[in-house]
């Protein structure tokens, strides 16, 4: 586009040109809003995702030059090319962020918006595969419903710069320079439209349809399917958790789960009866190994009423007893919904007499504000109100195609089938929002029925602003093989990167052996029998534990403890030892927790957030910090056995570690200080996931519980790993209800002078009900040196507390 001319406005900067208009709308110093049409005003849809009322008049400047408009925040420089309308990002000191082809980076190509048509008479195809019912329609014919737009937003990414984002896909990818990603939700493919940039700055897309990313022979640029107008976001940081700060401010916060939500979650497909899950529950008890959740999957309804929210009288006859069984166990319950409903159960008549169901007359329309609040009310009636506490909201990408046959289907093929299979039901401007606007329903009615229990969302499918509707995505039905799991540590940093901050999997895969389907490709026949898979479960639950959400899950074997040996057994024992530790570290997860909702702070972290100045963490996608202090190094290759329990041979237990430059490390299993900038071969036996501690790190431990809520007079530890200045801000709260939003929780500062020795524990800030008013604290300093800890206990009792080492 030739700029022509332009206006500056109180609010935006307007630029026309010859064939079409951009409007340029700082929305914070950081945050600039681009929009492109070649009609002749901009579109009025209101966005899916982004908040009402973020944009304020931002103060902005324009500084015209001969060739060149310059416009500008205290923190973003945008000049645009006034010839062809491209656009060169900078900062404020004038370094170069990224640019736009010389020739000009936006393209819009005019499409048609066919819309599919049905009337009494089409047809239904019920059916059903491995991932649940399935109901197609072929529509009568299409007409033509609308004129829109193809999108192309080109780039000009320097050498050395690495991109993340994109959402959760399947590939294992994290850097996507030199590569392509195809963009539609599917099992396994979870999209959220942000890149992130090590040069320091993020592009969010407002945009709904299929997309594609191309950083290949193809070019370097994002394409969106069907939109009204180019719409995306640039982000300045420099920092990631700046950028994704700014994509919080735009899209929503995300709130605070319940404490019980970091705990060990137990699930498998499936539990049948209530008797089959609270006698798992017990045997977690009498055991003593820790639990917080265990998971009702797929058909709690009665016989083949697909999607109906209610239980089977036969096998839950009383389900508000089993809630208060439950509960007094001090462990919750999860159960599985569906968007999909067939077989004109209660809930599938009451959605059709309602015109609430989309063409296949099965899945309810979800993008339908009346039809979400009647989804809720048959949620609530049927599950909700007998006293159970979280949600799986399965198959949220409701209209996946290609899961049948021996051969997967190429990349462009699954794109293809996928995506028109969707097209059938939904806008295809939209098809990528079905998942978002399911959880807003799910969000905002359960928040009106009770303020008392937060909400907690389960599901496979994801998309930009989910994370204000407590939404946690898992990847999928994953296949137990070790390259699978090198594959997830990827996907997962990809997905947390984007600002969307709950990502899990399922440990231990959802298929473990082999069948003929292109998907069920599981490397272990014989499940938890195979030595093989013993060894692999072992290091998924491992990594596990340093996910925001720890949950075991899947088909074909159990998943329990017990399952994988007795006590004084090795596979036994490390399951337990890792279980344990997870909740020992409870009071630094929660408070990592705190932060993500308060601070807008980001769990699960790729290293460029941490050491964006060190580009050797670019392309490590086997590695990651957990919070500010955990440098997590999950084991992804067999030490001990081949599937079938074939023993391996020399095979040496130690795996390849970077510790980033800037900072000392020390083996949190050893204490061993050891220095940053450096590649080590670290102990990696069964029972050690290398696992290191950034110097300058405060870690509080606590004791080992069997629950979150459990009360204990047992102290808490604090470790301080010397060798920097640190800080940590201890956060907690009830551990559930949203009084937490009104200010009822607590914080206490702690910090660490390292020239000085001296830890300060400051004024505890805030209160909550049930807090406690003083605790006993061991203070734990790790040196690496001599005999590497000095240990001191006090009594803490709210007020500021200075230890001088």
């Amino acid at each position: 586009m030739e700029v022509v001319n332009y206006i500056q406005q109180k609010d935006h900067l307007l630029l026309e040109g010859r064939t079409g208009l951009m409007k340029i709308i700082p929305y914070t110093k950081s945050i600039i809003r681009i929009r492109y049409t070649l009609e002749n005003q901009f579109s009025e849809e209101e966005s899916f995702f982004v908040e009402p009322d973020t944009q304020k008049n931002m103060e902005y400047s324009v500084e015209e030059k001969e060739n060149t408009i310059i416009f500008s925040t205290r923190k973003v420089h945008i000049h645009i090319n006034k010839n062809n309308a491209a656009f060169t990002y900078k900062d404020a000191s004038g370094k170069l962020l990224t640019k736009e082809p010389k020739r000009g980076g936006k393209t819009l190509l005019p499409t048609e918006v066919l819309k599919p048509v049905y009337d009494d008479n089409t047809e239904i195809e019920n059916s059903q595969n491995v991932d649940g019912a399935r109901a197609k329609a072929v529509p009568i014919k299409h007409v033509v419903d609308r004129m829109a737009y193809q999108t192309k937003l080109e780039f000009e990414w320097a050498n050395e710069e690495a991109l993340y984002g994109l959402g959760s896909h399947e590939e294992g990818v994290l850097n996507l320079r030199g590569t392509h990603q195809y963009l539609y939700q599917q099992n396994m493919k979870a999209v959220v439209p942000v890149l992130v940039s090590t040069r320091g700055y993020g592009i969010i897309v407002d945009s709904y349809s299929t997309m594609k990313f191309h950083d290949d022979i193809h070019g370097s640029y994002i394409w969106t399917d069907v939109d009204s107008e180019m719409d995306y976001y640039f982000v300045y940081g420099p920092e990631f958790d700046q950028v994704v700060k700014s994509y919080r401010y735009l899209t929503g916060k995300a709130p605070l789960l319940p404490k019980w939500a970091f705990g060990y979650v137990q699930s498998k497909e499936r539990y049948k009866s209530q008797e089959e899950l609270i006698s798992i529950i017990k045997e977690y008890r009498q055991r003593q190994i820790p639990l917080d959740l265990i998971v009702l999957d797929w058909r709690s309804w009665t016989g083949e009423l697909w999607g109906q929210k209610s239980f089977d009288p036969d096998r839950f006859p009383n389900p508000t007893e089993m809630m208060e069984e439950i509960h007094k166990l001090n462990a919750k319950l999860m159960v599985s919904i569906w968007p999909i409903m067939s077989n004109d159960g209660p809930n599938h008549i009451e959605m059709k007499q309602k015109g609430y169901l989309l063409g296949n007359q099965a899945n309810y329309d979800a993008f339908n504000k009346e039809a979400r609040n009647l989804y809720w009310k048959q949620a609530n009636e049927g599950i909700f109100s007998h006293g159970t506490d979280a949600w799986w909201c399965d198959c949220t990408e409701p209209f996946e195609a290609d899961w049948v046959g021996e051969i997967k289907p190429e990349p462009e093929e699954r794109l293809f089938i996928n995506t028109q299979e969707a097209k059938k039901y939904l806008d295809p401007a939209y098809i990528n929002a079905y998942s978002l606007l399911h959880s807003k329903g799910l969000y905002e009615n359960q928040r009106q029925t009770t303020e008392s229990k937060r909400v907690v969302n389960l599901t496979r499918s994801s998309y930009a602003g989910q994370q204000k509707y407590s939404a946690i995505t898992w990847s999928g039905d994953i296949a137990a093989n070790w390259k699978t799991l090198r594959n997830q540590i990827a996907d997962g940093l990809n997905m947390c990167v984007t600002g969307i901050p709950y990502w899990t999997l399922d440990i231990g895969a959802f298929f473990v052996s082999d069948r003929e389907q292109w998907f069920w490709n599981g490397d272990y026949q014989e499940g938890c029998e195979d030595l093989g898979y013993r060894e692999l479960y072992v290091r998924w639950l491992q990594y596990g534990v340093f996910l925001p959400m720890f949950r075991s899950h899947g088909a074909d074997t159990p998943r329990e403890v017990w399952r994988f040996g007795e006590p004084d057994t090795p596979f036994y024992d490390t399951l337990v030892k890792y279980i344990k530790l997870r909740y020992r570290l409870m009071p630094y997860i929660y408070s990592v927790a705190g932060w993500v909702t308060h601070e807008d702070y980001t769990m699960m972290r790729t290293l460029a957030f941490d050491f964006r100045n060190d580009s050797n963490t670019y392309d490590i996608k086997d590695q990651y910090m957990f919070g500010p202090s955990f440098l997590v190094n999950p084991v992804t290759d067999p030490m001990y056995y081949e599937s079938g329990s074939v023993e391996l041979e020399v095979v040496p237990k130690k795996r390849s570690v970077y510790l980033p430059a800037g900072t000392d490390w020390y083996n949190f299993w050893t204490n061993q200080r050891l220095l940053g900038g450096q590649t080590i071969e670290a102990d990696a036996d069964l029972e050690t996931m290398p696992l290191y501690v950034r110097a300058g790190a405060i870690v509080p431990i606590g004791p080992t519980i069997q629950y979150t809520s459990e009360e204990t007079n047992l102290p808490i530890e604090i470790h301080v790993y010397k060798g920097n200045n640190g800080s940590f801000l201890w956060y907690d709260d009830e551990g559930d209800s949203y009084n937490y939003e009104k200010g009822a929780y607590a914080t206490i500062p702690i910090r660490w002078e390292e020239q000085n020795n001296l830890l300060v524990i400051e004024n505890r800030q805030g209160t909550y009900p049930g807090m406690k008013t003083s605790m006993e604290l061991v203070l734990i300093i790790v040196s690496g040196e001599g005999e590497n800890i000095d240990q001191r206990k006090i009594w803490y009792t709210g007020e500021q507390t200075i230890i001088n080492f």
